[in-house]
């Protein structure tokens, strides 16, 4: 991505470690060879007949005829209530406040005037009588569909389901494995996603080139591209030395302790990928900076500096509804599924303090696990001093990439709400990143060039396929059978009491956020978990303390470079291997769900919920 001193420890130089290659397709092979599982198939069934059956109940039950011969609103009621019961709303008020746009979030094709008419019949049904309908849809669907009750052919497509369930779990190991182990280049390893996924069926090759193209990936490209134009212009070193130029004694220790101070914060506030793509050609100019002739590389610090913002962005996510759409999913299923609203002012309360707590951990663990030879970094400040002189003041280019920069992160702080409701039109933060990269080209702030050799494409490439997998993940029920195996395997032995199902659903949602998108993994774990705790402790605060764990749970990707796009997008600088990520991301892991064990056993029981009595 940019121009380092010295020789780069990229992983993309290696050839491929056969040794290591073989036990991650010899683990793929076994999966896939091994009997399905009770539980996989049962998640199958589900997955390719759940939705049928429930839709045709649904319709036989409310309109007397088959789904295929209902007029279309009410077909559309019927879909509207097999969404919510899928997602655990059993409330007719929940779902009578839904609005159009809600309903469509849910992936649903909506006529206004047909939503009229659903709008107009919910409003005439009993309470009692709608949460006894949702109930017996939740029942069949879960419970009562059996694979061999079902037809020769709905048997196929429950076979084929349960087929696509095995090659995404066995897909997760072989990735697992991979990018532990750096058995093949990692981008390598995402092409290697998709190659698996249309050669055994799961999608096929139109769908696949598709899912390459995600506005994620856009997003990471497009971060890259802004992270070149203010190296270029040098804007990079002013920003270093404006943060830590006050500094009286400017050591490693400190310097990283201000960046995890600045950025863990922000993170719930700002997106936590801009903060990782600006931030990152900062930590970059106070490492090359800090080389000298007698020292030409220290790879320690090179790791420490640019993994601090990784993890400051992960940790810092919690800190507000802002913070990351998990925070938003948990939020909405919370107030659909049992009509608890958390404010924005009433989050921070309970969020924020893990973040402060978490501050002063990720700090101490990156001085433990990192050991640089460089600690004193006067000398680069120094640099960077003259640097600046030899700038001038702030010229034209460098005041053109700061606005630039300032116009796209506006634009990826209103997307969603402001720019949406001016325009109409869902921009997304990955075609603002690219709008804003060729702006940098437009105004002549950079050339193709700097962008052609500059950014890392094998990490756009990486990320694309982090996304295909994840997205397999979830839409498969691979991510639903794990997350549902554990829990209730867990249950089985005894741990069902309320602190004991919070550790329970932290640590699974944990584990799979590494594995997927954080969005994605608290969408597929969090009505499991809220589900487990409504049956545990309906009308207690266990119910709030579960979506808040899970969506705490769901930001500590810390273990893997797919986990995130801070991740990916430090792992850009070449100075870091997947180990390193391991390095400081276990101790992580567990100190914060130690936090989090904490928070919900003392903290947050001082608090209290909206008067609701403790579980």
């Amino acid at each position: 991505m940019t121009e380092v001193r010295g020789e780069k420890p990229k992983g993309y130089d290696k050839y491929v470690n056969y040794k290591t290659l073989a036990i991650a397709l010899g683990l793929f092979g076994l999966i896939l060879i091994a009997p399905v599982p009770a539980s996989m198939r049962d998640v199958a069934v589900e997955y390719a007949v759940g939705e049928n059956a429930v839709l045709e109940m649904l319709s036989q039950e409310l309109f007397g005829a088959p789904l295929a011969e209902v007029e279309q609103w009410q077909a559309l009621t019927a879909r509207i209530l097999e969404k919510n019961m899928r997602r655990g709303v059993f409330s007719r008020e929940a779902v009578e406040a839904q609005g159009q746009r809600q309903v469509e979030r849910m992936g649903l094709s909506v006529n206004p005037a047909h939503f009229a008419r659903f709008k107009e019949w919910i409003g005439s049904v009993s309470d009692d009588a709608f949460r006894d309908l949702m109930g017996r849809a939740h029942r069949l669907r879960h419970q009562e569909l059996s694979y061999e009750g079902l037809s020769e052919a709905a048997q196929a497509r429950a076979d084929r389901s349960a087929w696509h369930i095995k090659v995404a779990v066995a897909l997760a190991a072989f990735v697992v494995v991979c990018f532990i182990t750096e058995a093949m280049p990692l981008p390598g390893v995402a092409f290697s996603i998709g190659i698996i996924l249309v050669f055994t069926g799961v999608v096929s090759r139109e769908e696949v080139a598709q899912l390459f193209w995600s506005d994620a990936c856009w997003f990471i490209m497009g971060s890259l591209m802004f992270a070149v134009a203010f190296v270029k212009t040098g804007v990079d070193k002013r920003i270093c030395l404006l943060l830590f130029r006050k500094l009286a004694k400017p050591r490693v220790i400190w310097i990283t302790g201000i960046l995890v101070l600045v950025i863990a914060p922000l993170a719930g506030f700002i997106s936590d990928h801009a903060l990782a793509a600006m931030f990152l050609p900062i930590a970059i100019a106070l490492y090359n900076n800090s080389l000298s002739d007698s020292i030409r590389q220290d790879p320690e610090l090179a790791k420490m500096l640019v993994i601090a913002i990784a993890m400051a962005c992960n940790i810092g996510g919690f800190g507000s509804p802002s913070g990351g759409a998990r925070n938003v999913i948990m939020i909405t299923y919370l107030e659909d599924m049992f009509g608890l609203t958390i404010g924005y002012g009433e989050w921070i309360i309970y969020g924020m303090p893990f973040v402060i707590l978490m501050i002063p951990v990720v700090w101490g663990f990156l001085n433990w696990r990192f050991k640089p030879r460089i600690r004193d970094l006067t000398p680069a400040l120094d640099t960077l001093k003259r640097d600046i002189a030899r700038m001038g003041p702030w010229n034209r280019q460098q005041i053109l990439a700061v606005t630039i920069f300032l116009v796209m992160l506006l634009g990826w702080i209103t997307e969603s709400n402001l720019l949406l409701r001016l325009t109409g039109i869902r921009l997304g933060i990955g075609v603002l990143a690219v709008a804003g990269a060729v702006a940098y080209l437009l105004f002549g702030i950079v050339n193709w060039r700097d962008y052609q050799t500059k950014v890392d494409w094998g990490v756009v490439w990486l990320y694309a396929g982090a996304i295909i997998f994840g997205r397999i993940l979830d839409q498969t029920g691979a991510a639903y059978w794990m997350a549902r195996s554990v829990v209730e395997g867990m249950t089985s032995v005894g741990l069902s009491g309320g602190q004991a199902l919070l550790a329970v659903a932290s640590l699974v949602t944990g584990g799979i956020t590494n594995l997927m998108a954080d969005g994605p993994a608290a969408a597929a774990v969090g009505p499991i978990t809220l589900n487990m705790a409504g049956i545990e402790g309906q009308g207690t605060t266990l119910v709030p303390f579960m979506a808040l764990i899970t969506a705490a749970s769901s930001s500590m990707a810390y273990l893997l470079i797919i986990g995130t796009p801070p991740n990916a997008i430090v792992y850009a600088s070449g100075f870091l291997e997947p180990k390193d990520f391991l390095r400081i991301g276990i101790p992580c892991f567990i100190f914060a769900f130690l936090v989090l064990m904490l928070m919900a056993a003392v903290y947050w029981p001082l608090l209290g919920f909206q008067g609701l009595p403790g579980y």
